[in-house]
């Protein structure tokens, strides 16, 4: 239909001055025709192109043209096919049809019509006037811009108008579809679409929904509008008109969206969402929002506004703008309690409404031809349970790559030991704050801030010695410079949890320049053994190769605890006797760096030798797909178990280090462990304090080495399948995202695909059950009682029939002997629309949402949903 609004459709008078011979034959033929050149003004030759596979026939009067079977027309950039074309030279009118097959009783061959920069469109049948420039299609059929006009008439008009009859417009692409607005008549231009009265079919059925007359804007570009609200309920805040507002073009790049939320019992949200892209460039997004909700009976406590804000930016730049220069931002900032006043955002969603940490970066660094590069960074986070903020704004980075100074660029030969020797440099400096975040604008908080620079330069040299021991050896020089050091003071008598305790610390904070340096001095030194085991009478099993790393290394740091450094100070009383320190028999010392943002050197000489064993076995097997019966595959048994601590020489005491292990196993595709753990090599000895009351303490003795900690984890899928395609779904997405960029919803939606394997759905794979199981066991050896926590989460999906599907996701949790957080969502495919129920039958969030909407983007407000949200206080 739309295709006819070109004044060049088909050939002009020229078409009726053609010499052409009769064709009869049914083999399929193509004639290119020239034009009659005896027009005044005319020197041009048109080329036309027809051909047919069945005939070619023309009339007595050779007025007419007749193209039979598969018939084609092509002049210029138009493009016809039909199963039954005519041309009429003396009304200047082409008709094309299908035909009904006589034996399926179908209407085959119907006319494809197609122009430059246009899609192709269908139709029962078409006229055309190549004079006037009019034009007829009954039951029409074409795309435009995701939406596909059907059925009714459309006639165009010498002035390029086209009027439409009984039209239907949908987003379902069949010719038949299962729903669409209904226009009765309009006019349909370049720019716009003008109709009566129109209303809305759902499987032919009219529905009582439609307008009187209405006016769609066909625009080349965006433009500015009104955004109608949506509306639902909530059980404390009432009902609601939500995310209504205006959306905005500001220049081509940049948009902007205003949305409100009103809420019957009083509360409202507002919020700006802007954004922006320039090709090859950058791209971005900005939302800023602000709620306001209240709780509880007017004339109550509870139902003072509780207000809250958020701020959310993302923003990417292109790989190609600037080779060598990155920008990146990603912004989440949000007051304590927004995700529980305001529903995780009104979003619903149990796992935006539990998230508590929240984080933000930005940063720009630039890397230059000779290797050296530097950043500048801003970094946030923040822990909403306990309302701390950390705030590092600017961070500053400078990193040389290491060199050998004494090595040439046009040395001969192999390196000597000594141009094997290497140097590096870096630099960091940073300003920080840490505070509450109700804290966190006023202007006492900017005495809070701490800053510091930080150098530090390696020197390092790396050989071979007996052809299997690689040895490094190097030092390691620290220097910090910081504008502000502390002062603590010893208080008696403070109490703690029942206890009297031998003192309390206060922390002063001094401002003033302050240096200091430490270096280390390190060698270390590690190998490979393999060992291996062949067998030849443990059936499908052939061999086991078992390959260990150890690693041994020594340090050295001298005490820069001593006065002459300043590191250090010795800690007094508020009466001004001194702190006794049993463990190096003197007066105790503190850091006068504690508390700063870099810190201060480690108390005490270090002199320490540390050791680890990595571990990895692998079994050779007979491979069970092999068919020939001597084919192998490498099954891992264990993958990186490793075990390491260190001995310090120089420590007074506790010299020996807590030793830790790890490691993994993947035994198949859908089966794999980790597990890690801490054991203490030290022996404990219990004193009674009162009769009510007994401490445990950790002595200096060696013992049996006991298990403090150990963590155990697996996870199971019995249909890798589904993993593989949700992972996949996810990857392309996140591509997407990166080359078009996201708004801040955009990317809730993707972390929701990403951590919730419900919220992907994928009708092709028919199950899928998984399952994950983590345990954790904690044993302090100053503590009496030990803690232990299991959890168990499983999920999976099933198709009931091709077009039903039903996800659950739900666990157990071991502490309250009860299932955790459970839900089922059941799904729809209805071809153009989809339905889906999500339902959370037990506790705290227990709700339900109906949702039927179509499919496609463009009718995204066309829905109808039904919800029972959950109590939002809780």
């Amino acid at each position: 239909m739309m295709a006819l609004a070109s004044p060049s459709a088909f050939a002009s008078s020229a078409f009726s001055t053609m010499q052409v011979m009769q064709q009869q034959d049914t083999t399929k033929k193509t004639v290119q025709l020239s034009a009659d050149t005896s027009k005044k003004g005319k020197t041009e030759i048109d080329k036309i192109e027809y051909s047919a596979v069945d005939s070619t026939k023309f009339s007595k009067d050779k007025s007419i043209i007749y193209l039979y079977g598969k018939a084609r027309v092509i002049y210029q950039s138009f493009e016809l096919d039909a199963d039954y074309i005519t041309y009429d030279s003396k009304t200047n009118t082409v008709f094309a049809s299908g035909r009904k097959d006589p034996k399926s009783n179908k209407y085959l061959g119907k006319p494809i019509f197609k122009m430059e920069q246009q899609g192709s469109s269908v139709a029962d049948s078409l006229f055309y006037n190549t004079k006037s420039g009019k034009g007829r299609v009954f039951n029409t059929f074409t795309e435009q811009e995701g939406g596909f006009f059907s059925g009714g008439q459309s006639k165009r008009q010498p002035d390029n108008e086209i009027n439409v009859k009984g039209m239907t417009y949908s987003t379902c692409d069949l010719p038949h579809p299962h729903y669409g607005l209904f226009i009765t008549k309009g006019i349909v231009t370049d720019k716009q679409i003008i109709t009566g009265p129109v209303y809305l079919k759902i499987e032919d059925i009219p529905l009582p929904l439609g307008l009187p007359f209405a006016f769609f804007p066909k625009p080349n570009k965006k433009n500015s509008g009104v955004i109608l609200p949506s509306f639902g309920d909530d059980a404390t805040r009432g009902f609601n008109f939500q995310n209504f507002g205006y959306y905005m073009i500001l220049n081509d790049y940049w948009d902007a969206k205003f949305l409100g939320t009103l809420y019957t019992r009083g509360s409202y949200s507002a919020a700006v969402t802007s954004s922006y892209k320039k090709r090859y460039k950058y791209t971005g997004n900005l939302k800023l929002e602000y709620a306001s909700n209240r709780y509880g009976v007017e004339g109550t406590p509870e139902y003072e506004p509780r207000k809250d804000y958020s701020i959310q930016w993302v923003h990417t730049q292109d790989a190609n703008a600037k080779p060598g220069t990155t920008f990146s931002g990603n912004v989440n900032i949000k007051t304590s309690q927004y995700n529980l006043n305001t529903a995780g955002g009104n979003s619903y969603n149990y796992n935006a409404i539990a998230e508590n940490i929240l984080s933000s970066g930005i940063s720009y660094s630039k890397n230059f031809s000779n290797g050296i590069n530097y950043s500048i960074a801003a970094t946030h986070s923040q822990n909403t349970q306990s309302a701390d903020v950390n705030i590092v704004l600017p961070q500053f980075s400078m990193n040389v790559p290491t060199f050998s100074p004494f090595d040439s660029k046009d040395r001969v030969g192999d390196q000597k030991w000594y141009q094997k020797l290497s140097v590096g440099y870096s630099v960091t400096a940073s300003n920080s704050i840490s505070t509450k975040d109700s804290l966190l604008f006023r202007r006492e908080t900017l005495d809070k801030l701490s800053n510091g620079i930080q150098h530090t330069v390696p020197v390092s040299i790396n050989f071979t010695a007996l052809k299997y021991f690689n040895f490094t050896a190097g030092a390691s020089y620290l220097e910090k410079w910081q504008f502000q050091t502390t002062r603590q003071t010893a208080i008696k008598g403070i109490v703690q949890n029942g206890i009297l305790q031998q003192y309390s610390t206060v922390l002063d904070t001094v401002n003033g320049f302050n240096r200091s340096g430490e270096y280390t001095i390190n060698t270390s030194v590690n190998t490979k053994i393999y060992n291996t085991a062949q067998f030849k009478n443990l059936g499908k099993l052939k061999a086991l190769r078992w390959v260990m790393t150890p690693n041994v290394g020594v340090n050295y740091r001298p005490d820069f605890s001593a006065p002459s450094f300043g590191n250090y100070k010795d800690l007094y009383y508020q009466d001004g006797t001194p702190v006794y320190d049993p463990v190096y028999n003197r007066t105790k010392r503190y850091s006068i760096h504690q508390g700063t943002t870099l810190g201060g050197p480690a108390e005490g000489e270090s002199g320490s030798i540390s050791f680890g064993i990595d571990n990895t076995v692998e079994a050779k097997v007979l491979s069970a797909k092999d068919t020939t019966g001597t084919g192998m595959k490498k099954i891992p048994i264990i993958q990186g178990l490793s075990i390491n601590g260190s001995y310090n020489f120089l420590a007074p005491a506790y010299k020996l280090s807590d030793l830790n292990f790890s490691g993994r196993s993947q035994f198949t595709d859908k089966l794999g462990f980790t597990y890690d753990g801490v054991f203490s090599p030290y022996a404990t000895r219990d004193s009674i304090i009162s009769t009510t009351a007994k401490v445990r303490n950790r002595i200096d003795k060696y013992t049996i080495p006991v298990l403090t900690r150990f963590g155990f984890s697996f996870g199971y899928s019995l249909n890798a399948e589904a993993f593989k395609a949700r992972n996949q779904a996810i990857d392309n997405a996140t591509n997407q995202a990166q080359k078009t960029g996201m708004t801040p919803e955009q990317a809730a939606q993707l972390q929701e695909v990403s951590s919730d394997p419900n919220a992907f759905v994928d009708f092709k794979i028919p199950w899928n059950f998984t399952f994950s199981y983590r345990f954790d066991y904690s044993k302090e050896r100053t503590a009496f009682n030990s803690t232990t926590t299991n959890t168990l989460n499983f999920n999976g999906d099933f198709n009931v029939t091709p077009k039903w599907k039903v996800q659950f996701t739900s666990g157990y949790d071991f502490k309250t002997n009860g299932l955790s957080p459970t839900s089922f969502s059941i799904y729809r495919d209805m071809h153009c629309w989809d339905m889906s129920i999500h339902w959370i039958p037990i506790g705290t969030y227990r709700s339900y949402n109906l949702t039927i909407k179509v499919k496609a983007s463009i009718l995204q407000d066309l829905k109808l949903s039904k919800q029972q949200a959950y109590y939002t206080r809780f």
